[in-house]
C-alpha cells in the first residue's frame, strides 16, 4: 500500500528538505505537489483540502527548531498531519463488557468481512488470550455459514451452528446465551453483505444492532474501492453506531486513498488493517508507523512485531549457538532463512517497513520478486544434505542435477549460489562486528547488485 504516494511524496519532499527557510512561495510548488500526489492516490477532496489548508497555516512562519533544517521541519509537518489525518494513535478493540463481549462485524458483499472474522478470532485467541466464539448470520449467501465454520476449524476457535431457514436475530440470540452458559469472553457475529446499500439491509442490521447491543460495531471495507470505501462506511456509520474500521486488501491497494479518507470522512478509527490472504495477514493500524510508511523512513516497530510472531524462536537459537561456535552458515541455513521471510510476507514486505527502501529505485525494487525466493528453496531442496552443508562439492554436473529436480536452468544454480556466498560474507561480519557489520553487509547486497542480480529468477 502506498507505493506511488510514497514515491512522489518523497521526491516532492527531497526538493524542499535544502530550503534555507520556508516561505510562502517556496512550499507553495511544493504544496501543489503534495495535493496531486493525494489526489492521485484516490484520498477524498474534502480530506485533501483540509490537509493542505492545515499543512500551510502551520509551516509558514514556523519557528525551525535548531535541530532541523526548514525543509525537515516541512516534512515533520507533514508527518504530524497525515497522523492526524488517519486518527493519530492506534484505538484497540473495547472488551471492557460483562462477558461475553460481542463484536458486530457489517459490510458490503465481497469486502473480506468473513475472512476477517475468521482472523480476528485467531488475533484475539492467540494474542489477547480469550475464549472466542463466532457465529454467522448471512442466511442469504450459499455457503456462508460453511465457509466461517471451515474458517474457525482453521484457526482453531469455536463455531456456533446456523442454519439458512433461521431468522438474523434468533441465530445471534441463541449463540449469546451458548456463550453465556459455556464462559466465552468474545462472541463474533458475522452479518450479510449485499452488493449495494439499500434501506431493506440497513433496516435489518440495524434492528440486529438493537437487539443485542454488541461492544464493538465493525465496518468490514474493501481497501481497493479507494475513496468510495469512506463513502460506504459512511453511509452504514449514518445507520449503525459504528465503533471502527477493518480495511481490507491493503495488500493489493498501490493508492492508499482509502486509509486516508475513512477517519476523516466518517469520523471513525480504522482499527485493523488486512494485509493478504493468511489467517494471521491482519495488523493493528498505527497511525503514526503508516505516516511514517508512506513518507518512506519505513516502519521498524512493526518489522520487529513482525520478526516476534513469525520467527522460529528454537531455530533461531540454534543458528546463534551455531554462530558462537564459529561453525560457520551453510546452505541448510540459508534455506531456512527464505522460509523465515517468507513467512513474514516476503522480502517485498519486509522492504517497505525498512527506513530508507522507500527512496530506492522502481527498476530494483522489480527485481526483488519473492518468486525467486521459492525457486531458491527448491534448489536447495533438490540438493543432498552433504551438498548443502559442503556447497564447495557442487561442481558441473551437480549443478545440472540440481537444476533439473528444481525446475530451473544451470545459470539460476550458479546465481542463487553467488547470493549464497554473499550471504554467508555478510554473516561472518557479523560475526566479527556485530549489528554493524551486517547492516554494512546488507548494504552491499542492496548497493552491491547483489539484489540486483537476484532479478532473473521468477521471471
Amino acid at each position: 500500500m502506498f507505493d506511488n504516494l510514497t514515491e512522489r511524496l518523497s521526491s516532492t519532499l527531497k526538493n524542499i528538505s535544502g530550503k534555507g527557510r520556508l516561505t510562502e512561495d517556496n512550499i507553495k510548488e511544493t504544496l501543489r505537489e503534495v495535493r496531486m500526489a493525494l489526489l492521485e492516490a484516490d484520498v477524498a477532496l474534502p480530506v485533501v483540502r483540509d490537509f493542505i489548508k492545515q499543512i500551510k497555516e502551520r509551516a509558514v512562519g514556523i519557528e525551525v527548531s535548531k535541530s532541523l533544517t526548514p525543509g525537515q521541519e516541512f516534512i515533520k509537518i507533514v508527518q504530524a498531519e497525515l497522523e492526524s489525518v488517519m486518527g493519530e494513535s492506534n484505538e484497540a478493540l473495547n472488551l471492557a463488557a460483562q462477558p461475553p463481549a460481542v463484536i458486530l462485524m457489517a459490510g458490503l458483499q465481497g469486502a473480506g468481512k468473513t475472512t476477517s472474522v475468521g482472523k480476528l478470532a485467531k488475533l484475539l485467541t492467540e494474542r489477547d488470550k480469550k475464549k472466542v466464539l463466532v457465529v454467522s448470520a448471512d442466511v442469504y449467501r450459499p455457503a456462508a455459514i460453511k465457509q466461517l465454520e471451515m474458517l474457525a476449524t482453521e484457526v482453531g476457535t469455536d463455531f456456533f451452528p446456523s442454519s439458512a431457514d433461521q431468522k438474523p436475530i434468533d441465530i445471534a440470540n441463541a449463540a449469546i446465551d451458548h456463550a453465556k452458559k459455556k464462559f466465552y469472553d468474545v462472541v463474533i457475529l458475522d452479518t450479510a453483505g449485499r452488493l449495494a446499500i439499500d434501506e431493506e439491509m440497513m433496516g435489518e442490521i440495524k434492528a440486529l444492532h438493537n437487539a443485542i447491543t454488541p461492544v464493538e460495531t465493525l465496518f468490514v471495507v474493501d481497501a481497493m474501492t479507494g475513496q468510495d470505501a469512506a463513502n460506504t462506511a459512511k453511509a452504514f456509520g449514518d445507520t449503525l453506531p459504528l465503533t471502527g474500521v477493518i480495511l481490507t486488501k491493503v495488500d493489493g491497494d498501490a493508492r492508499g486513498g482509502a486509509a486516508l479518507s475513512v477517519r476523516h470522512v466518517t469520523g471513525k478509527p480504522i482499527k485493523f488493517l488486512g494485509v493478504g490472504e493468511k489467517t494471521d495477514a491482519l495488523e493493528a493500524f498505527h497511525p503514526e508507523r503508516v505516516a511514517s510508511r508512506i513518507l518512506g523512513m519505513g516502519d521498524v516497530l512493526s518489522l520487529i512485531e513482525d520478526l516476534e510472531k513469525n520467527v522460529d524462536k528454537a531455530k533461531a537459537e540454534k543458528m546463534a549457538k551455531k554462530f558462537k561456535q564459529k561453525k560457520g552458515f551453510d546452505l541448510e541455513d540459508f534455506r531456512e532463512q527464505l522460509g523465515q521471510m517468507q513467512n513474514m510476507g516476503g522480502m517485498a514486505g519486509m522492504m517497505n517497513k525498512l527506513p530508507g527502501m522507500g527512496n530506492l529505485p522502481a527498476n530494483v525494487k522489480d527485481k526483488v520478486d519473492d518468486k525467486m525466493f521459492s525457486q531458491m528453496e527448491a534448489m536447495i531442496s533438490s540438493m543432498t544434505m552433504k551438498e548443502r552443508q559442503h556447497p564447495e562439492l557442487i561442481k558441473g554436473s551437480r549443478k545440472k542435477r540440481i537444476a533439473a529436480g528444481s525446475g530451473t536452468q544451470v545459470q539460476d544454480v550458479n546465481r542463487m549460489l553467488k547470493q549464497f556466498t554473499q550471504m554467508q560474507k555478510m554473516m561472518k561480519k557479523m560475526q566479527k562486528g556485530g549489528m554493524k557489520g551486517m547492516m554494512r553487509g546488507m548494504q552491499g547486497m542492496m548497493g552491491g547488485g547483489g539484489m540486483g542480480g537476484m532479478g532473473g529468477f521468477g521471471r
